[in-house]
């Protein structure tokens, strides 16, 4: 490794360029070596696509006083070395035949040195990915040119229409009620936390209480909502599932559009991410509200007024999609409010160094403990309506790691990320009306809820659950389809696939 990188600092070997380039590789390894040393995360291309598409107001919680101190230390102070020292003059042949000979001996070494035992080299680089993805600043930089790459394949795209046959079915053709369903994509909850999976902590008294369907194993596409929230809402399961897929077709609310739905994307987190470019979109991060939004940051509390104005002018069958803030780190403590700080101590800092393993998981399970009244507000909001039939479908973009093995966040590559990252909660409700209507036995539904799910069924089973005809829809991923009366009148298979 010493004499790859000596081999590259020789191809900038001119006086004029080694000093800015060294400079910059310090301070970026300084940067990234921060957050792997106390978060454990790695750099690499979707993580480079997480800070790309973050704001100011998610970012800023990362830029801590302990990120400045190790920048300055470790990349600022030596970078000023390095301009501190004074570089004699050399003569351009002489120069030029220095560092080529330099540059052709590390090269030789380099691979001389691999050769001597590759076949073992080459199994611990495809084995162990975790390990190429520790060099700084390699990393970082290989994961960039990555994703520039990724970005300019889908410069100039023509997004591909998506369900544009979708059409309504049976239930909505003699109905006197608009069906108003909300869509909730949960941030960074993770399955191990809700007390409804089986955690030891009641972390879901309200929605324990509220009659919903449960699934209890389901396992996300991605590690962070760039990859996660595009997938979940594709018509593509993990495997299929790529940045220039995901942008470059048409998703579920562009196929309920298609179905003669009003459909809005409702945000309070880091935005749509481009998913919502075709509906209505209402941004409520920095909403003027002193009871949610104190902290500059608005908890997830600041929808129910903005529905309740909403759902009392609805006329027409309409779907909303809310995109929580729900359990964001590192700033877990301004998820909730005060009331809600029920798991004491709690960690109130940025700085997980700061705080005890103990105060970290109370400052996460107060989050859901939130998002679980978040959940069961908006399903008794729901029920009152009799002039609507209502359902709710609830699943998050992926989980988080609270310290186990040395990890925090997520964002880590899927292929060694922990289950802590990919197990999610998923759940629905839907109103008595609802169900008649659309003809759906519940507790057929609930005989299946602990098979194993993914993002992959969200895409179709919404599609069953509203009743959308359409050739997109497959009915192996319809969690719905094996419990759901028959439209010519027929019985309906009451056997959970």
């Amino acid at each position: 490794m010493y004499c790859l990188m000596l081999a590259i600092a020789v191809l900038l070997g001119s006086r004029w360029i080694v000093k800015p380039f060294l400079a910059f590789m310090l301070i970026l390894s300084a940067i990234t070596s921060y957050y792997m040393d106390t978060l454990g995360v790695f750099i690499d291309r979707d993580m480079i696509q997480n800070v790309a598409t973050t704001t100011f107001t998610e970012g800023k919680h990362l830029v801590t006083i302990g990120f400045v101190s190790h920048v300055a230390l470790w990349g600022i102070l030596p970078s000023l070395a390095v301009f501190w020292t004074r570089l004699s003059p050399t003569r351009f042949r002489r120069a030029l035949a220095v560092n080529s000979g330099l540059f052709a001996l590390c090269i030789a070494l380099t691979g001389g040195l691999l050769m001597t035992n590759f076949k073992t080299y080459a199994a611990i680089a495809r084995e162990h990915k975790d390990l190429l993805g520790s060099h700084q600043p390699g990393a970082p930089l290989a994961g960039a040119a990555r994703y520039i790459k990724m970005i300019s394949r889908s410069t100039n795209i023509v997004v591909m229409p998506v369900g544009t046959d979708a059409q309504k079915g049976d239930g909505y053709r003699s109905a006197s009620k608009p069906v108003l369903s909300i869509l909730v994509i949960g941030e960074t909850a993770r399955a191990q936390n809700f007390s409804l999976d089986g955690y030891g902590r009641n972390t879901n008294p309200e929605l324990a209480k509220r009659n919903i369907i449960n699934f209890s194993d389901v396992d996300s596409c991605g590690t962070a909502t760039a990859v996660s929230m595009p997938c979940m809402i594709s018509k593509f399961d993990r495997d299929s599932y790529s940045y220039f897929n995901g942008v470059s077709n048409e998703n579920l609310v562009d196929v309920l559009s298609h179905a003669g739905f009003h459909v809005e994307w409702w945000d309070n987190n880091t935005g749509d991410k481009g998913l919502a470019d075709r509906i209505t979109v209402r941004n409520f991060t920095h909403t003027d509200n002193a009871e949610f939004c104190a902290s500059g940051e608005c908890t997830d509390g600041i929808y129910r007024q903005y529905l309740e104005e909403a759902i009392a002018n609805i006329k027409s069958d309409t779907v909303l999609v809310l995109h929580q803030i729900g359990s964001h780190g590192p700033t877990y403590y301004l998820r909730y409010p005060d009331e809600f700080e029920k798991f004491q101590p709690a960690c109130r800092t940025a700085e997980f160094k700061n705080c005890t393993e103990e105060e970290i998981v109370n400052s996460y399970d107060n989050t859901i403990l939130y998002t679980d009244h978040f959940l069961a507000d908006i399903i008794d909001l729901l029920a009152e309506q009799d002039q609507l039939d209502t359902n709710l479908f609830y699943a998050s973009d992926h989980g988080e790691s609270l310290g186990e093995g040395g990890l925090f966040l997520h964002g880590a590559p899927y292929l060694f990320a922990p289950e802590f990252q990919t197990k999610v909660p998923m759940l629905a409700w839907m109103s008595p009306g609802y169900k008649t209507r659309f003809g759906i036995d519940q507790t057929c539904v609930e005989a299946g809820a602990s098979r194993n799910y993914s993002h992959a069924n969200l895409f179709h089973s919404v599609l069953g659950m509203l009743d959308i005809r359409t050739k997109e829809r497959n009915p192996d991923l319809d969690v719905f389809a094996p419990c759901k009366a028959i439209a010519d009148g027929g019985s309906p298979d009451r056997k959970p696939t």
